[in-house]
């Protein structure tokens, strides 16, 4: 008896149907659940009727809801015996081992391995056991019938506790989490949209050479790279000091003289996480050559130390063997950008929906700014990054930033594999990842095009993104052709990541990647920058470094598998109604992590001028401060595990200018902040 006859056999009397056969749709599901479980038919049943009797016994007839249902209980199940055993795994680690084990193992040890059964304590709390025995929910299939459950283990997600979240029935939306210049009010949307684009965008990165050959890197390129560096930092030092080359010294060498050396702040072991008396200072081939000597920090009230950073420091190494630091010295900043009163006064008359507008009452910018993923675990649906793009036809908005991940790589149906395809496209086995793209984002931005024609789009890639072929840092832009934008294409501009452009008169810098979130892993601080809130710590090390990624190595895959302690404390503090830092809890599966191409890490460094605006998208909450004259701003991400995330929007009135500076007609400083409003919302 082949399997489909066999299922229909021991299936037919479980479905309520008119000559109780069991619906094609159905018996694919079976099959599909045999396929990927590798059980017979026979197993297959009675792993049915122990649900059914769990689900309320003959009452739970046999459909294509319970069948799928019933996939997604065997999936949990699967998921919750794969955490046990790597819990298991993790406690044998810090157990000594049994005298059985010191002989090499016996046939008790070969059983072990072949069968785990989950401890009590892998499955979580009595609550989470509790929901175990829940009907399993459905709605991921409600909001989009191109979503179905993930059918192998999947990292994250309802998954990872039997929970659904269903995006519409969320709370709180519009809510404003954070806010800067309250009282700037906002503007009333116009009844007619402006009559051309208000915001003139300028590339500000040459992007270009971004479009370099992945995996291809030397390693005698990227030592000169990151050696270059170190000599740059030092002429700025000497340059702004005006100092002569006899007071910098070799921190290797052992002298009773107190010297300035300029280095890398590295840890002594790759594998440890840095402390202060793992700290090690790495100094350049041509004036530290090339070695590695201890610091220490005794002598310092304050200090905030990360790997990758490049640090001067004045100290003594009388021994040989440390350098005692007694000093850290700062960088110059870059300086900050301006215009001419022409200049401004060119753009100011940008801000007229229309040349008969009255210039006494103009419409400040709008800049609507969102993070990935744009969609929940549960579903591919997109229903986050719809809602978005509708608050910005509702508010009129001249421009929208969207950062990536957009079809998120760690997403667990991504991840996985499992989910419908689009149904107009013919051939299944050729379809790939930019039919998806085309599908789900770029069919949305082309109706949000149409409805609002005086609107920019600018897309930003991430490392995360599956659809796409650059996926190393500094990455490479979307290609535009590819994504069939259609008649929206002259409206949307893909940049590179990361990316410094001009909106009008004032500078913004982006980049997709976490840098606050691997900062707050891998920085030390004591004294009085400990007591600096972390964001203003992570977001003024990213400008004195003048890197979007100045940590180096950028943090392991294996060192983000569960949250740093620090991390778990601003989870803890800025979560929102509904939220737990369980949202962040441990995968299966290890994430992605931060792929670096060191040859081009210029690339990702800042350019000429400090921006008036630095997005930096992250998984902490989102926030909006003013460092160092600049504004920062982390929307967050749009959507969650299993939460509403929430996005930016920036307003901006124009520029003051004066008789007398008009007059002079000198270059003035934009000082964004005071004239700029920011809000946090939930979406």
């Amino acid at each position: 008896m082949d399997d489909t006859a066999e299922l229909t056999e021991r299936f037919e009397r479980y479905c309520d149907t008119k000559d109780n056969d069991v619906p094609s749709e159905v018996l694919n599901e079976l099959q599909s659940i045999q396929r990927i479980f590798s059980i017979s038919a026979e197993e297959l049943d009675f792993k049915w009727q122990a649900y059914n009797m769990k689900m309320g016994g003959e009452e739970n007839k046999l459909d294509l809801k319970t069948a799928r249902d019933f996939k997604k209980n065997l999936q949990d199940a699967l998921e919750k015996e794969s955490r046990g055993k790597v819990q298991h795994r993790n406690d044998s680690k810090r157990v000594a081992p049994t005298p059985r084990a010191a002989k090499g193992g016996d046939m008790y040890d070969m059983l072990d391995g072949m069968i785990a059964t989950p401890r009590t304590g892998a499955l979580g709390s009595a609550a989470k056991r509790r929901s175990n025995f829940d009907t399993p929910s459905s709605k991921a299939h409600k909001n989009h019938e191109m979503s179905s459950p993930a059918s192998g283990p999947t990292p994250r997600g309802e998954a990872s506790n039997g929970l659904a979240f269903d995006f519409s029935s969320r709370t709180n939306a519009g809510d404003i989490a954070e806010q800067l210049n309250g009282h700037i009010p906002l503007s009333e949307p116009p009844e007619e949209p402006p009559s051309e684009t208000r915001i003139k965008l300028k590339a500000n990165t040459d992007m270009s050479k971004f479009s370099y050959k992945t995996m291809a890197m030397k390693l005698s390129e990227a030592s000169e790279v990151l050696d270059d560096r170190i000599d740059e930092f030092r002429q700025l030092l000497q340059e702004q000091l005006s100092l002569e080359d006899s007071a910098f010294g070799n921190p290797s060498y052992q002298s009773p003289n107190e010297v300035i050396t300029v280095g890398r702040i590295c840890c002594d072991t790759s594998e440890g996480k840095l402390n202060a008396a793992s700290i090690v200072l790495e100094g350049s081939r041509r004036w530290g050559s090339g070695r590695r000597v201890p610091l220490t920090l005794d002598k310092l009230a304050s200090y905030n130390f990360f790997p990758g950073q490049i640090v001067a420091l004045r100290g003594i190494n009388a021994s040989g063997e440390n350098f005692v630091v007694s000093e850290v010295l700062s960088f110059p900043l870059l300086t900050q950008p301006a215009s001419t009163p022409a200049e401004l006064d060119s753009y100011n008359a940008r801000y007229l929906d229309t040349p008969e507008s009255d210039p006494s009452s103009v419409r400040p910018l709008t800049v609507f700014i969102a993070s990935g993923p744009y969609t929940t675990d549960q579903n591919l649906d997109f229903a986050p990054l719809h809602t978005f793009l509708d608050n910005a036809v509702e508010a009129c908005a001249d421009s929208v930033v969207l950062l990536g991940p957009f079809l998120d790589a760690e997403h667990p149906l991504i991840r996985s594999g499992d989910f419908d395809i689009p149904p107009h496209l013919t051939s299944p086995d050729q379809a790939t990842m930019t039919d998806l793209f085309r599908h789900f984002i770029s069919s949305a931005i082309q109706t949000f095009a149409q409805r609002l024609p005086t609107c920019n789009v600018i897309l930003v890639p991430s490392l995360r993104d599956a659809h796409h072929h650059h996926a190393a840092f500094p990455q490479d832009k979307f290609t535009k052709k590819e994504l069939g934008f259609g008649a929206a294409g002259k409206q949307v501009q893909c940049v590179t990541n990361p990316m410094t452009l001009s909106m009008n008169e004032f500078i913004v810098a982006m980049s997709s990647l976490d840098i606050l979130h691997m900062l707050s892993r891998e920085e030390i601080a004591d004294g009085k920058a400990r007591t600096v809130h972390l964001y203003e710590r992570g977001a003024k090390n990213v400008l004195e470094q003048r890197s979007f990624l100045p940590l180096f190595p950028p943090t392991g895959r294996e060192k983000m598998f569960a949250p740093a302690p620090v991390e778990a404390e601003v989870f803890k503090e800025g979560a929102a109604d509904g939220e737990t830092g369980e949202e962040q809890g441990p995968s299966p599966f290890l994430p992605l992590g931060t792929m670096v191409d060191t040859s081009y890490l210029k690339l990702g460094e800042m350019l000429n001028v400090r921006p008036d605006v630095l997005i930096t998208p992250s998984v902490l909450q989102g926030f909006v401060k003013v460092v160092e004259s600049v504004l920062v701003i982390n929307p967050g991400t749009l959507s969650k595990r299993r939460a509403a995330g929430t996005y930016a929007r920036l307003v901006v009135r124009p520029a003051d200018v004066s008789d007398k500076e008009r007059e002079s007609g000198a270059a003035m400083a934009h000082k964004l902040w005071e004239r700029a409003r920011v809000d946090i919302v939930k979406i």
